[in-house]
């Protein structure tokens, strides 16, 4: 079997894959929707039973109030297991398809969700049936779909990390960035800065007070201070409310901070810099909540190598895969963090992400199906690449 022949392949399936993405489109999976995300799951499960058939092993975890995740396995031909990792869940609540339908028009399909990440899933997906079709050699498949990845990923992370232990390598369906995989991404903070006062009357009785919010206003340049260009980490205020009314001290203000990070060792001097916040006026008490979202994704020598793969795989069907470093966050941080080999960015191509101009460019998904199939079947020839 060619380069040439597996791209034809793909190529001459590019209608049941728009077909399908219309299906998982059509599924609407809001983060915050169990019952919508349960119906979608269930959809999703016998969708991928058609298109592959029944799984030689299967794992569905309930998560509480987050989406239940799902992970099947189809046995290779060759020894190993390669990690498919995916999320259903989208940002767009219950009710946006109805004024936002699916479409397809000057070869991009639009829809809520379509560009993060259900193309991806789709790639996904046939890139294992065009290796069963072709009967093309490769490690077993595990294919994980988690259903809170936008909100955090709090459920399904420990099953993230423990399917990926035994893995020869994690592939990730997020979105590529202009054809270009991701190989590092920015790891991210989410903290909460909260300072409770004395509350008083403004007029009658100002001195009594101790302005929650004069103190927040004091702290809040001290931590956007903190981002630093030449260590790659950034800190945004993003969020701030308090007070009662115009003419009372306010005894309780906070705010929401952002904080995203290249280095792993910035942790640790974000931590003891919001520790040490304080307030001029001792009367107002600083506390400080939240906690390292995910940790940044520096690429090791595994991944390395499973990039160099990549890149001959694409190389030999004909075109030049360049890699990138993105600041937004994934669920391959996990994986990466615990010094596992990685690659995100093998999904869609396209734009607009969580806004209402979200779609895919059609014509690069024949191309980076066959791309997936050719990197899972290098895999099998070569296990040691990743």
């Amino acid at each position: 079997m060619t380069p040439t022949e597996l791209a034809t392949a793909a190529q001459r399936a590019l209608p049941e894959m728009i077909d399908d993405l219309r299906t998982l489109v059509e599924l609407e999976t809001p983060s915050t929707d169990k019952r919508l995300l349960s119906a979608g799951l269930a959809a999703l499960s016998d969708w991928v039973d058609e298109r592959l058939g029944e799984p030689d092993g299967t794992e569905r975890h309930d998560c509480g109030e987050y989406g239940d995740t799902l992970a099947v396995t189809y046995r290779g031909t060759a020894p190993g297991t390669v990690l498919l990792l995916c999320h259903y869940d989208t940002v767009w609540p219950a009710g946006t398809l109805a004024e936002w339908p699916f479409a397809v028009e000057d070869g991009r399909a639009s829809g809520p969700g379509v560009f993060d990440m259900k193309t991806g899933i789709v790639q996904a997906v046939w890139s294992v049936r065009l290796l069963r079709e072709l009967a093309l050699p490769h490690p077993s498949v595990r294919l994980l779909l988690t259903g809170d990845e936008e909100i955090g990923s709090p459920a399904s992370r420990r099953h993230i990390e423990r399917l990926s232990e035994d893995a020869l390598a994690t592939l990730v369906f997020e979105a590529s960035l202009d054809g270009a995989v991701k190989t590092a991404r920015k790891g991210v903070g989410l903290f909460d800065v909260t300072a409770r006062g004395v509350e008083s009357h403004a007029g009658l009785d100002p001195f009594a007070g101790a302005s929650a919010i004069h103190a927040l206003a004091e702290v809040v340049p001290h931590i956007a201070a903190l981002g630093s260009a030449e260590r790659g980490t950034t800190v945004n205020v993003g969020l701030i409310s308090g007070g009662t009314g115009r003419n009372v001290v306010a005894a309780r203000a906070s705010c929401g901070v952002d904080v995203r990070i290249a280095d792993p060792a910035e942790m640790a001097r974000i931590d003891a810099a919001l520790r040490s916040l304080s307030p001029s006026d001792p009367r107002v008490r600083l506390t400080v909540t939240g906690e390292w979202n995910r940790p940044p994704m520096v690429p090791d020598e595994g991944s390395r190598r499973l990039y160099r793969l990549a890149r001959a795989v694409a190389a030999e069907q004909g075109w030049a895969l360049e890699e990138t470093a993105v600041g937004g966050a994934s669920d391959g941080n996990f994986v990466a963090g615990l010094g596992r080999p990685v690659l995100d960015g093998l999904g869609a191509l396209g734009s607009g992400a969580h806004a209402r101009h979200e779609h895919t460019v059609l014509a690069p998904v024949p191309v980076r199906t066959a791309f997936t199939a050719g990197l899972l079947s290098a895999l099998a020839a070569d296990p040691g690449a990743a």
